[in-house]
Protein backbone atom coordinates (compact mmCIF):
# COMPACT_ATOMS: atom_id res chain seq x y z
CA UNK A 1 0.00 0.00 0.00
CA UNK A 2 2.95 1.98 0.62
CA UNK A 3 3.93 4.62 -1.89
CA UNK A 4 0.30 4.10 -4.11
CA UNK A 5 -1.35 6.86 -5.66
CA UNK A 6 -5.35 6.73 -3.81
CA UNK A 7 -8.10 8.51 -5.67
CA UNK A 8 -5.52 9.63 -8.12
CA UNK A 9 -4.03 12.52 -5.62
CA UNK A 10 -3.19 10.75 -2.29
CA UNK A 11 0.13 9.36 -1.93
CA UNK A 12 -0.45 6.76 0.70
CA UNK A 13 2.49 6.00 3.07
CA UNK A 14 2.59 4.26 7.03
CA UNK A 15 -0.34 2.85 8.35
CA UNK A 16 -1.42 5.13 11.41
CA UNK A 17 -3.92 2.68 13.04
CA UNK A 18 -6.35 0.07 12.13
CA UNK A 19 -10.02 -1.05 13.43
CA UNK A 20 -12.46 -3.86 12.09
CA UNK A 21 -14.06 -1.20 10.18
CA UNK A 22 -11.43 0.69 8.67
CA UNK A 23 -7.56 1.57 8.27
CA UNK A 24 -5.85 5.00 8.71
CA UNK A 25 -2.83 5.78 7.09
CA UNK A 26 -0.51 8.80 6.42
CA UNK A 27 -0.85 10.53 3.03
CA UNK A 28 1.16 13.29 1.14
CA UNK A 29 -1.56 15.50 -0.93
CA UNK A 30 -0.19 15.83 -4.30
CA UNK A 31 -2.29 18.80 -5.32
CA UNK A 32 -2.36 20.62 -1.94
CA UNK A 33 1.61 19.20 -1.01
CA UNK A 34 0.50 18.70 2.49
CA UNK A 35 0.32 15.78 4.95
CA UNK A 36 -3.05 14.25 5.38
CA UNK A 37 -4.67 11.41 7.57
CA UNK A 38 -6.82 9.14 5.19
CA UNK A 39 -9.27 7.02 6.71
CA UNK A 40 -9.80 3.83 4.40
CA UNK A 41 -13.17 2.35 5.04
CA UNK A 42 -13.78 -1.36 4.87
CA UNK A 43 -14.56 -2.97 0.53
CA UNK A 44 -18.00 -4.81 1.71
CA UNK A 45 -18.98 -1.25 2.97
CA UNK A 46 -19.19 -0.20 -0.54
CA UNK A 47 -22.06 -2.86 -1.97
CA UNK A 48 -24.44 -1.48 1.05
CA UNK A 49 -26.28 1.40 -0.46
CA UNK A 50 -27.96 2.36 2.76
CA UNK A 51 -24.42 3.01 4.52
CA UNK A 52 -23.36 4.93 1.26
CA UNK A 53 -26.22 7.36 1.86
CA UNK A 54 -25.55 7.39 5.79
CA UNK A 55 -21.66 7.69 5.10
CA UNK A 56 -21.97 10.78 2.67
CA UNK A 57 -24.69 12.50 5.26
CA UNK A 58 -22.69 12.15 7.77
CA UNK A 59 -19.12 12.99 6.77
CA UNK A 60 -20.67 16.17 5.00
CA UNK A 61 -21.74 17.33 8.02
CA UNK A 62 -18.27 16.59 10.07
CA UNK A 63 -17.04 18.54 6.97
CA UNK A 64 -18.41 21.25 8.27
CA UNK A 65 -17.20 21.63 11.80
CA UNK A 66 -14.15 24.18 10.99
CA UNK A 67 -12.66 24.60 15.06
CA UNK A 68 -9.16 24.49 16.41
CA UNK A 69 -10.09 21.35 18.63
CA UNK A 70 -11.96 19.42 15.61
CA UNK A 71 -10.06 17.13 13.27
CA UNK A 72 -11.29 18.77 9.82
CA UNK A 73 -12.41 16.90 7.17
CA UNK A 74 -10.93 17.71 3.85
CA UNK A 75 -12.53 14.98 1.42
CA UNK A 76 -14.26 12.29 1.28
CA UNK A 77 -15.58 9.59 -1.50
CA UNK A 78 -15.19 6.42 -3.35
CA UNK A 79 -11.91 4.98 -4.85
CA UNK A 80 -13.14 3.54 -8.02
CA UNK A 81 -10.56 1.47 -8.65
CA UNK A 82 -10.16 -0.43 -4.99
CA UNK A 83 -14.01 -0.21 -4.08
CA UNK A 84 -13.57 1.69 -0.93
CA UNK A 85 -14.58 4.63 0.84
CA UNK A 86 -12.22 7.48 2.11
CA UNK A 87 -11.76 9.92 4.41
CA UNK A 88 -9.21 12.53 4.01
CA UNK A 89 -8.54 14.13 7.30
CA UNK A 90 -6.07 16.83 8.74
CA UNK A 91 -3.05 15.07 10.42
CA UNK A 92 -1.98 15.97 13.64
CA UNK A 93 1.32 15.06 14.58
CA UNK A 94 1.41 13.98 18.13
CA UNK A 95 -0.07 11.15 20.10
CA UNK A 96 -3.91 9.86 20.90
CA UNK A 97 -4.89 10.24 24.30
CA UNK A 98 -5.64 6.43 24.40
CA UNK A 99 -1.61 6.14 23.49
CA UNK A 100 -1.28 8.55 26.40
CA UNK A 101 -3.12 6.28 28.83
CA UNK A 102 -0.98 3.57 28.45
CA UNK A 103 2.49 5.31 28.72
CA UNK A 104 1.01 6.98 31.53
CA UNK A 105 -1.66 5.20 33.71
CA UNK A 106 -3.23 8.25 35.55
CA UNK A 107 -2.64 11.63 34.65
CA UNK A 108 -1.63 14.52 36.32
CA UNK A 109 -5.07 16.54 37.28
CA UNK A 110 -3.80 19.84 35.32
CA UNK A 111 -2.61 17.49 32.47
CA UNK A 112 -5.94 15.85 32.08
CA UNK A 113 -7.69 18.96 32.81
CA UNK A 114 -5.91 20.84 29.73
CA UNK A 115 -7.11 17.34 27.63
CA UNK A 116 -10.86 17.42 28.60
CA UNK A 117 -11.26 21.42 28.48
CA UNK A 118 -10.30 21.50 25.02
CA UNK A 119 -11.92 18.57 23.93
CA UNK A 120 -15.20 20.34 25.66
CA UNK A 121 -14.87 23.13 24.09
CA UNK A 122 -14.53 21.02 20.01
CA UNK A 123 -18.18 18.97 21.85
CA UNK A 124 -19.58 22.53 21.95
CA UNK A 125 -18.78 23.94 18.41
CA UNK A 126 -20.20 20.56 17.30
CA UNK A 127 -22.96 20.42 19.44
CA UNK A 128 -23.94 24.16 18.53
CA UNK A 129 -24.06 22.81 15.26
CA UNK A 130 -26.31 20.10 15.72
CA UNK A 131 -23.54 17.61 15.35
CA UNK A 132 -23.43 14.40 17.66
CA UNK A 133 -19.99 12.82 17.74
CA UNK A 134 -21.67 9.46 19.28
CA UNK A 135 -18.20 8.00 19.55
CA UNK A 136 -15.78 9.91 22.33
CA UNK A 137 -13.05 8.14 23.83
CA UNK A 138 -9.18 8.03 24.32
CA UNK A 139 -8.17 7.44 20.58
CA UNK A 140 -10.30 9.72 19.40
CA UNK A 141 -8.76 12.64 21.38
CA UNK A 142 -5.22 13.54 19.49
CA UNK A 143 -2.87 15.72 21.19
CA UNK A 144 -0.55 17.40 18.64
CA UNK A 145 3.24 17.69 19.87
CA UNK A 146 2.06 21.41 20.17
CA UNK A 147 -0.30 20.56 23.28
CA UNK A 148 -3.50 21.04 21.09
CA UNK A 149 -6.18 18.64 21.54
CA UNK A 150 -8.51 17.92 18.21
CA UNK A 151 -11.69 15.41 18.38
CA UNK A 152 -11.48 13.43 15.17
CA UNK A 153 -14.25 11.03 13.69
CA UNK A 154 -17.25 13.51 14.06
CA UNK A 155 -20.25 11.65 12.42
CA UNK A 156 -18.39 8.59 11.51
CA UNK A 157 -19.97 6.51 14.51
CA UNK A 158 -23.41 6.95 13.37
CA UNK A 159 -22.52 6.00 9.91
CA UNK A 160 -21.05 2.57 11.03
CA UNK A 161 -23.58 2.23 13.85
CA UNK A 162 -25.90 -0.35 12.03
CA UNK A 163 -22.52 -2.12 10.57
CA UNK A 164 -20.07 -2.35 14.27
CA UNK A 165 -20.07 -4.74 16.82
CA UNK A 166 -20.52 -2.49 19.55
CA UNK A 167 -24.54 -2.37 18.72
CA UNK A 168 -24.27 -5.90 19.31
CA UNK A 169 -25.54 -7.52 22.92
CA UNK A 170 -22.46 -9.70 23.99
CA UNK A 171 -19.65 -7.37 22.79
CA UNK A 172 -18.33 -4.59 25.42
CA UNK A 173 -14.95 -4.09 24.30
CA UNK A 174 -13.46 -0.79 23.76
CA UNK A 175 -15.77 1.46 22.16
CA UNK A 176 -18.44 0.38 23.98
CA UNK A 177 -17.49 0.62 27.46
CA UNK A 178 -17.80 4.74 27.06
CA UNK A 179 -21.11 4.33 25.80
CA UNK A 180 -23.73 6.46 28.03
CA UNK A 181 -26.64 4.05 29.20
CA UNK A 182 -29.14 5.31 27.37
CA UNK A 183 -27.10 4.41 24.14
CA UNK A 184 -26.25 1.16 25.52
CA UNK A 185 -29.74 0.46 25.55
CA UNK A 186 -29.94 1.22 21.95
CA UNK A 187 -31.79 5.04 22.22
CA UNK A 188 -30.64 7.51 19.99
CA UNK A 189 -27.31 9.75 21.01
CA UNK A 190 -27.54 13.05 22.43
CA UNK A 191 -25.41 15.44 23.21
CA UNK A 192 -26.52 14.62 26.69
CA UNK A 193 -24.77 11.14 25.37
CA UNK A 194 -21.16 13.10 24.69
CA UNK A 195 -21.08 14.50 27.45
CA UNK A 196 -21.46 11.29 29.42
CA UNK A 197 -18.30 9.65 27.57
CA UNK A 198 -16.08 12.39 27.90
CA UNK A 199 -17.10 12.34 31.70
CA UNK A 200 -16.00 8.75 31.28
CA UNK A 201 -12.58 9.58 30.02
CA UNK A 202 -11.98 12.47 32.61
CA UNK A 203 -12.72 9.21 34.95
CA UNK A 204 -10.42 7.31 33.28
CA UNK A 205 -7.26 9.97 33.30
CA UNK A 206 -7.46 10.52 37.04
CA UNK A 207 -7.78 7.02 38.06
CA UNK A 208 -6.55 4.64 35.39
CA UNK A 209 -9.61 3.08 35.04
CA UNK A 210 -13.36 3.02 33.51
CA UNK A 211 -16.37 3.70 36.07
CA UNK A 212 -17.81 0.37 35.35
CA UNK A 213 -15.95 -2.64 34.42
CA UNK A 214 -18.15 -5.15 32.49
CA UNK A 215 -17.69 -7.76 30.03
CA UNK A 216 -20.77 -7.70 27.87
CA UNK A 217 -22.84 -5.07 26.73
CA UNK A 218 -25.95 -6.33 28.81
CA UNK A 219 -23.67 -6.68 32.10
CA UNK A 220 -22.42 -3.02 31.16
CA UNK A 221 -26.47 -2.08 31.16
CA UNK A 222 -27.35 -3.35 34.11
CA UNK A 223 -23.80 -2.21 36.31
CA UNK A 224 -24.90 1.58 34.93
CA UNK A 225 -28.63 0.80 36.21
CA UNK A 226 -27.84 -0.51 39.46
CA UNK A 227 -24.59 0.68 40.56
CA UNK A 228 -22.93 4.16 41.02
CA UNK A 229 -19.04 4.37 40.34
CA UNK A 230 -16.69 4.97 43.25
CA UNK A 231 -15.83 8.57 43.63
CA UNK A 232 -12.87 9.91 41.90
CA UNK A 233 -11.88 11.08 45.33
CA UNK A 234 -12.16 7.45 47.28
CA UNK A 235 -9.36 6.34 44.31
CA UNK A 236 -6.96 9.35 43.57
CA UNK A 237 -6.08 11.51 46.30
CA UNK A 238 -4.97 14.58 44.33
CA UNK A 239 -8.82 15.11 42.78
CA UNK A 240 -10.79 17.06 45.80
CA UNK A 241 -14.25 16.11 47.06
CA UNK A 242 -15.17 19.54 44.21
CA UNK A 243 -13.84 17.83 41.35
CA UNK A 244 -15.00 14.63 42.08
CA UNK A 245 -18.47 15.73 42.49
CA UNK A 246 -18.31 17.92 39.14
CA UNK A 247 -17.33 14.20 36.83
CA UNK A 248 -19.80 12.77 39.12
CA UNK A 249 -22.44 14.52 37.38
CA UNK A 250 -21.70 13.67 33.76
CA UNK A 251 -21.77 10.60 34.69
CA UNK A 252 -25.47 11.03 35.84
CA UNK A 253 -27.74 7.99 34.59
CA UNK A 254 -30.36 10.48 33.11
CA UNK A 255 -29.75 12.57 30.39
CA UNK A 256 -31.49 15.30 31.69
CA UNK A 257 -28.94 15.48 35.03
CA UNK A 258 -26.08 15.67 33.38
CA UNK A 259 -25.05 19.19 32.07
CA UNK A 260 -26.42 21.01 29.77
CA UNK A 261 -23.40 21.67 27.50
CA UNK A 262 -20.16 20.65 27.11
CA UNK A 263 -19.02 24.24 28.17
CA UNK A 264 -21.21 23.40 31.47
CA UNK A 265 -19.01 20.81 32.06
CA UNK A 266 -15.47 22.65 31.41
CA UNK A 267 -16.41 24.99 33.65
CA UNK A 268 -17.56 22.89 36.64
CA UNK A 269 -14.32 21.22 36.21
CA UNK A 270 -12.33 24.57 36.98
CA UNK A 271 -14.46 25.33 39.67
CA UNK A 272 -14.12 21.89 41.11
CA UNK A 273 -10.12 22.35 41.42
CA UNK A 274 -11.20 25.77 42.88
CA UNK A 275 -13.06 23.74 45.75
CA UNK A 276 -16.30 24.94 44.39
CA UNK A 277 -19.52 22.72 44.14
CA UNK A 278 -21.15 21.79 40.85
CA UNK A 279 -24.26 23.32 39.96
CA UNK A 280 -27.47 20.84 41.37
CA UNK A 281 -29.15 19.13 38.26
CA UNK A 282 -32.42 21.26 37.32
CA UNK A 283 -35.54 20.41 38.29
CA UNK A 284 -37.58 18.88 35.26
CA UNK A 285 -41.51 19.55 34.51
CA UNK A 286 -42.18 15.81 35.36
CA UNK A 287 -40.32 16.36 38.69
CA UNK A 288 -42.57 19.32 39.59
CA UNK A 289 -45.94 18.09 38.44
CA UNK A 290 -46.05 14.52 39.06
CA UNK A 291 -47.63 12.06 36.84
CA UNK A 292 -51.43 10.48 37.70
CA UNK A 293 -50.16 6.86 38.41
CA UNK A 294 -47.63 8.43 40.69
CA UNK A 295 -49.05 11.03 43.27
CA UNK A 296 -45.92 10.90 45.30
CA UNK A 297 -44.79 14.25 44.89
CA UNK A 298 -40.57 14.03 43.65
CA UNK A 299 -38.16 14.76 46.40
CA UNK A 300 -35.98 18.24 46.26
CA UNK A 301 -32.58 17.95 44.52
CA UNK A 302 -29.89 17.12 46.03
CA UNK A 303 -26.52 19.39 46.02
CA UNK A 304 -25.00 15.50 45.41
CA UNK A 305 -25.61 13.83 41.89
CA UNK A 306 -28.35 11.64 42.34
CA UNK A 307 -26.98 8.79 42.18
CA UNK A 308 -25.53 9.38 45.62
CA UNK A 309 -28.74 9.07 47.14
CA UNK A 310 -28.33 5.39 48.39
CA UNK A 311 -25.66 6.51 50.05
CA UNK A 312 -27.96 8.43 52.78
CA UNK A 313 -28.98 5.06 53.98
CA UNK A 314 -25.28 4.72 55.89
CA UNK A 315 -26.59 6.77 58.96
CA UNK A 316 -29.91 5.14 59.10
CA UNK A 317 -28.06 0.93 59.97
CA UNK A 318 -25.71 3.21 61.99
CA UNK A 319 -28.53 3.82 64.05
CA UNK A 320 -29.85 1.09 63.95
CA UNK A 321 -27.30 -1.29 64.93
CA UNK A 322 -26.52 0.82 67.95
CA UNK A 323 -30.20 0.48 68.81
CA UNK A 324 -29.77 -2.92 68.74
CA UNK A 325 -26.38 -3.11 70.15
CA UNK A 326 -27.98 -1.15 73.18
CA UNK A 327 -30.81 -3.42 73.77
CA UNK A 328 -28.84 -6.41 74.01
CA UNK A 329 -26.40 -4.54 76.61
CA UNK A 330 -29.77 -3.33 78.57
CA UNK A 331 -31.20 -6.48 78.33
CA UNK A 332 -28.40 -8.31 79.36
CA UNK A 333 -27.87 -6.27 82.31
CA UNK A 334 -31.32 -6.25 83.75
CA UNK A 335 -32.93 -8.74 86.23
CA UNK A 336 -35.66 -10.75 84.95
CA UNK A 337 -38.50 -8.76 86.93
CA UNK A 338 -37.91 -5.87 84.81
CA UNK A 339 -37.20 -7.85 81.29
CA UNK A 340 -40.50 -7.69 80.13
CA UNK A 341 -41.28 -4.36 80.95
CA UNK A 342 -37.87 -3.18 79.37
CA UNK A 343 -38.54 -5.31 76.16
CA UNK A 344 -41.92 -3.56 75.62
CA UNK A 345 -40.42 0.03 75.60
CA UNK A 346 -37.25 -1.16 73.40
CA UNK A 347 -39.69 -3.55 71.07
CA UNK A 348 -41.74 -0.34 70.38
CA UNK A 349 -38.32 1.80 69.53
CA UNK A 350 -37.14 -0.82 67.09
CA UNK A 351 -40.57 -1.04 65.18
CA UNK A 352 -40.46 2.13 64.88
CA UNK A 353 -36.86 2.53 63.87
CA UNK A 354 -37.55 -0.34 61.39
CA UNK A 355 -40.51 1.39 59.98
CA UNK A 356 -38.44 4.35 59.19
CA UNK A 357 -35.39 2.63 57.72
CA UNK A 358 -37.63 0.59 55.41
CA UNK A 359 -39.64 3.82 54.18
CA UNK A 360 -36.05 5.18 53.44
CA UNK A 361 -35.18 2.45 51.66
CA UNK A 362 -37.72 2.82 49.19
CA UNK A 363 -37.44 6.20 49.04
CA UNK A 364 -33.94 5.80 47.80
CA UNK A 365 -34.62 2.54 45.78
CA UNK A 366 -37.51 3.44 43.33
Amino acid sequence: MTGELFAGRYELGDRLGSGGMSTVVLAFDRRLERNVAVKLLAEHLADDQDFVTRFRREALSAARLVHPNIVQVYDFGLDERSGRHYIVMEHVAGRSAAEILREQGILPVPEALSIIGQACRGLDHAHQHGVVHRDVKPGNLLRSDDGVVKLADFGIAKALSEESAITQVGSVLGTAAYLGPEQASGVEATPASDIYSLGVVTYQFLSGRLPYEAQSLTELVLRQRQEAPILLSDLNAEVGPELSHAVDRALALEPQDRYATAEDFHEALQDGVRGVEPPPPPVTVEQRIPSAPTPRPAPAPSTQPAQRRRRRLAPALVILVALIAGIAAILFATRSTDTVRLRRVVYEQVDRTSQELQQLVRQNTR
